[in-house]
């Protein structure tokens, strides 16, 4: 019987996060690294789901910002997030993975449509599934995406992988006496103004008493630690 603490999580990646030492893209060696790790944690007992952003892309609220239609540039990134989920894929299956990309736009001749029933049923049968296209409209963040797809499969966690190992009160990369937090309720992070996640999806996280954890998945064997139960990053959950 499996050991682990928690049996059923979605892990959200940024873009960014594939790209490595690039400026743009996916870099297939950290692709690898990181399908790696999701394997290794499934075998050990875990059902996965995944979001992973598209910055590394497109990031269409930038563009929004300099001029381009907001829905025209949102949905250009929805279509660089469907690109990572099939990279994505492939480097699982390279490994003996079996996965799914589940897509919130129809894209039915490269993905599956995002069906509930049928993705709850993919992780059931030891499948990896892949939630492309965020929640499949306009104006909400890949955040968004994963915190609505969690809630929907019922898991029992929420990982945000970031560069940082944990939420810090301020900027650990420029502040040398940033202090991390190992817990926080959802009325902490909102009072500090600790921008974990984007509004809408942290709300969605706090009203469902989702517990999230935030953590840097650049450190190897990290999620499967956490998997395990032990204290990684920090831990928001519950109210103060």
């Amino acid at each position: 019987m499996s050991q682990l603490a928690h049996h059923r999580v979605l892990l959200k990646l940024s873009g960014e996060a594939l790209m490595g030492a690039e400026d743009y893209g996916i870099d297939p060696l950290v692709i690898h690294r990181l399908a790696r790790e999701v394997i290794e944690a499934q075998q050990a007992g875990a059902e996965i789901a995944l979001v992973i952003g598209g910055g590394n892309i497109f990031r269409g609220a930038g563009l929004a910002a300099g001029g381009m239609d907001r829905v025209t540039g949102d949905h250009m990134g929805m279509l660089a997030t469907v690109i990572n989920a099939l990279a994505m894929q492939d480097a699982l299956e390279k490994l003996g993975g079996k996965a799914r990309v589940m897509s919130a736009i129809k894209i039915n001749d490269v993905c599956e449509d995002y069906i509930r029933r049928r993705a709850i049923r993919h992780l059931e049968k030891g499948r990896l599934v892949i939630f492309a296209a965020g929640v499949g409209s306009p104006f909400f963040t890949t955040d968004s995406g994963a915190a609505l797809r969690a809630v929907e499969i019922g898991a029992d966690l929420l990982l945000k992988a970031t560069k940082v190992d944990g939420v810090y009160d301020k900027d650990p990369n420029k502040h040398a006496d940033a202090v991390r937090y190992d817990t926080l309720s959802y009325d902490e992070v909102i009072a500090r103004n600790l921008q974990v996640m984007d509004t809408a999806a942290f709300a969605l996280a706090r009203d469902s008493d989702l517990p999230l954890r935030i953590f840097d998945m650049s450190q190897p064997g990290e999620l499967l630690r956490i998997l395990r139960g032990e204290n990684i990053g920090t831990l928001v959950q519950g109210r103060s």
